[in-house]
């Protein structure tokens, strides 16, 4: 369910976040459904429960998770809601970004073709459709 990436730039507690984040946009995590307590995750991904711990709390601080006494930590009922308030705040930010873009004079086919690639369901030429997708601009 969960993978790290111990070699990236961004914080394995931020990547269980991000990860658990789009489990639920996808409706692969459900609300009621359980997640893998800290002891077991910390042994499937080698991390440090303190690391995972911290995950888990900001995710339950969001409103996505909640914790059950004696029971573990469950998605809550208000989660598929909440990211998605929170994916719609990402469309600011394609947009700033967009303008950054557009005033550094890269082509709007460049980067409608990003996003398009970005959709696709085709995630694995995602590098080569990319490097395509330069050479015909």
């Amino acid at each position: 369910m969960f993978h790290i990436d111990r070699f990236g730039r961004q914080p394995i507690y931020e990547q269980i976040i991000e990860q658990a984040l789009q489990l639920v946009a996808s409706g692969v995590l459900k609300p009621g459904d359980q997640l893998p307590s800290v002891r077991s995750l910390s042994q499937a991904l080698s991390a440090n429960p303190n690391t995972l711990q911290k995950a888990y709390t900001e995710l339950e601080r969001r409103g996505i998770t909640m914790s059950v006494p004696g029971s573990g930590r469950f998605i809550a009922n208000e989660a598929q809601r909440l990211v998605a308030v929170g994916m719609e705040e990402l469309l600011l930010e394609v947009t700033a970004l967009s303008q950054k873009l557009a005033a550094a004079a890269i082509p709007e086919s460049k980067v409608q073709a990003a996003v398009h690639l970005a959709y696709s369901k085709d995630k694995l030429a995602a590098p080569e459709a990319t490097a395509s997708a330069e050479k015909d601009t």
